[in-house]
């Protein structure tokens, strides 16, 4: 070899060097096996695989806090906008008790009285009945000797309806900054798995989706390995749902199988993260959205979900309990029965069924009890 052609080839590895570095993961030759390693990189398909599902868990965690931010943030406007209202009130309370002061101080220094009845409309429990009943003309006059008294009250009253909105206002401010920040950690994530996907050559692609198959099959046999309900199965693929309860064969009915029924008429739309139909959904959107339309609202999130539902055991789920997976509670899924969740998996990916053991099961929730 002369100098020139090995030059050349050291000039050439170091671009190939440089795009493997652009996009992160170089593509493998289409003759490796599933388990060999990328001779660029050292990556299997496996390494490749739990990268991905690393940083789509990343994603998932994110849009949890995102999430969870929301309902926050939506829950502290609501309340903002309550404290406001009655601080508006507050306000006209201790302007109208001012001009009251002032009246009964201009009509006592003229030696004459101030209709009773308007004092009465203002300071009374039941103002309506001010003007019926003329007998309580003297006890409202009495009253204006409380005036001072009410005054500081009222205004008392609008000083910590004041702080509370403002404390309210900074809470609302802070929820908004974690959901922006959850936001953009989302949408770091979702590129560099995007990024990563996107180097793969067809015969990668092609080695991913049958490595995933093989999981599945895996995970459906941990299934009933570690205790999971021998209930029905549910019907797969796009329709409503034909889900069966445990043993006996009968399909759920009630709300839980109209929430069955409602996720999966969803099976074939987008994962989108923070969506909650009806076109798209992520996965508390999915499970959340169902139950409200089998008539039984839930909380949105899924930590929310496990946290504030009723638990019960692996072994006794039935179509319409929701499983919850990993430590953090991030992910959720629908029983269906067979063995089987309907879910809304990772951006990139349509609702679907899968094993209900394809994740760590944390434990099973069921609404509407």
């Amino acid at each position: 070899m002369n100098v020139s052609t090995g030059g050349r080839r050291l000039r050439s590895r170091g671009a190939t060097a440089a795009l493997v570095c652009a996009i992160v993961l170089s593509p493998g030759p289409g003759y490796a096996a599933p388990g060999d390693p990328d001779p660029n990189t050292g990556q299997s398909i496996e390494d490749i695989r739990d990268q991905l599902d690393g940083l789509y868990r990343e994603a998932e965690v994110a849009t949890e806090a995102y999430n969870a931010a929301n309902e926050k943030a939506t829950e502290q406007e609501k309340r903002l906008t309550t404290l406001r209202k009655d601080l508006t009130r507050a306000e006209k309370r201790v302007k109208d008790l001012h001009a009251l002061a002032g009246a009964a101080a201009r009509t006592q220094y003229r030696g004459g009285d101030l209709a009773a009845t308007g004092i009465q409309l203002l300071l009374g429990d039941h103002p309506e009945s001010a003007l019926d009943e003329a007998s309580q003309a003297r006890q409202a006059m009495r009253g204006l000797v409380n005036v001072s008294e009410t005054q500081k009250t009222a205004r008392q009253e609008l000083g910590e309806q004041t702080e509370a909105a403002t404390k309210e206002l900074r809470k609302l401010k802070s929820s908004r900054a974690d959901k922006a920040a959850a936001k953009q950690k989302i949408e770091k994530k979702i590129a560099t798995a995007e990024r990563i996907e996107a180097g793969l050559e067809a015969e990668q692609t092609r080695r991913l989706a049958q490595l995933e198959k093989e999981r599945a099959k895996e995970a459906e046999a941990r299934w009933t390995d570690s205790g999971g309900s021998s209930g029905g199965s549910a019907g797969k693929g796009k329709g409503r749902g034909k889900a069966q309860g445990p043993g006996g064969g009968t399909r759920v009915n009630g709300a839980a199988g109209k929430a069955v029924d409602f996720a999966m008429a969803q099976i074939g739309k987008p994962y989108v993260w923070g969506a909650v139909g009806p076109s798209s959904y992520d996965c508390s959107g999915l499970t959340s959205a169902a139950w409200a339309a089998a008539g039984h609202p839930i909380p949105r999130t899924s930590q929310a979900q496990w946290g504030g539902l009723t638990r019960v055991s692996l072994s006794s789920a039935r179509p319409g309990d929701l499983i919850i997976y990993y430590n953090d509670a991030t992910h959720v899924g629908m029983y269906i029965g067979g063995g089987q969740i309907v879910h809304a998996p990772r951006p990139g990916r349509d609702i679907t069924t899968a094993p209900a053991a394809s994740m760590p099961v944390l434990g099973v929730v069921r609404p509407g009890v």
